[in-house]
């Protein structure tokens, strides 16, 4: 039986976490993107290690090498690709650009794990795909097509990140906190140095500026995370997966009502694609976890 307390958990990460690039685009108003993309890193990294310690977990560093790896692409790249995007590009439009992550993490899966594409997954594929050519609008040049294509690199990053970890299992840290902490301090040492290097304006440290980033640091990354390992131990991985529906409509919604971005017929007509197919990944996830043999039982 499903958890009500899991499906609230579910309820209010997605809420938090679609709501989180309305913010991030506030957040550009006082910093550059690679200074703001570090800062949120650095504060995100320390909010996880201090969760670690108050958790009673260890803070030892499995498979160094291997981990940093990870972060360099799924946080590091990921986040200053992220927040670049932002820059030109609406959090809504955007957010859907990199929620696209499960089909590149299916593709390269395919390319470099040897998994196969089976069957509707590549309906899944090609409604995305088709989405993502109305979105972009690539006969359409200008700063807009530079945004949506970091967007879509940022996408690409996490993927890569995704793959290794499938390739490394093994070899990684078994509790998800501590990896996801360690590779946030991996991918914020990479940001701090691109930030240290790209001339930007300086910071503005406004108290506003402030807030964004205790947001982003105890809500956006810790408390999200937690949530989410939450949502994982008591809820099936089709059911913790719609979240990847769920975080780019809330902010769609939620850039249109605090930010006024408009959206183009076309640019619709792409989302609606690209949530077609990832909603019909999510249901072949769920097809594929029905049809798994039920635990065996020791006694």
């Amino acid at each position: 039986m499903t958890s009500p307390r899991a499906l609230a958990a579910l309820f209010l990460l997605t809420l938090i976490w679609g709501y989180a690039w309305v913010v991030l685009k506030q957040a550009l108003d006082y910093a550059g993107p690679f200074q703001l993309s570090a800062l949120r890193s650095s504060a995100g990294a320390a909010a996880l290690l201090a969760a670690l310690l108050l958790t009673g977990r260890s803070l030892r560093i499995v498979a160094v090498g291997r981990t940093a790896w990870v972060g360099l692409f799924q946080t590091g790249a990921f986040m200053a690709l992220q927040t670049w995007a932002l820059v030109e590009g609406g959090p809504g439009r955007t957010s859907v650009l990199i929620f696209t992550m499960p089909i590149w993490t299916l593709l390269l899966g395919a390319l470099l794990l040897g998994e196969r594409v089976r069957g509707l997954q590549w309906g899944a594929v090609v409604s995305t795909v088709v989405g993502l050519v109305l979105i972009i609008e690539p006969w359409s040049l200008g700063g807009s097509l530079i945004s949506k294509m970091l967007g879509l690199l940022a996408a690409l990053a996490w993927a890569i990140g995704t793959v290794l970890v499938k390739r490394w299992r093994s070899h990684l840290a078994a509790d998800v906190l501590a990896l996801t902490a360690w590779q946030m301090v991996f991918g914020a040492a990479l940001q701090i140095v691109v930030a240290g290097v790209v001339p930007e304006r300086a910071v503005d440290w406004q108290p506003a500026f402030l807030f964004i980033l205790a947001f982003m640091a105890l809500v956006v990354t810790a408390l999200g995370w937690f949530l989410w390992l939450y949502v994982l131990e008591h809820l099936p991985a089709w059911q913790a997966s719609l979240s990847v529906l769920g975080v780019p409509v809330v902010a769609i919604v939620s850039s249109r009502w605090v930010l006024g971005e408009q959206s183009t017929p076309i640019e619709l007509a792409g989302m609606l694609l690209i949530g077609s197919g990832l909603g019909l990944l999510s249901f072949l996830n769920w097809r594929a976890q029905r049809r798994l043999p039920p635990p065996q039982s020791s006694t």
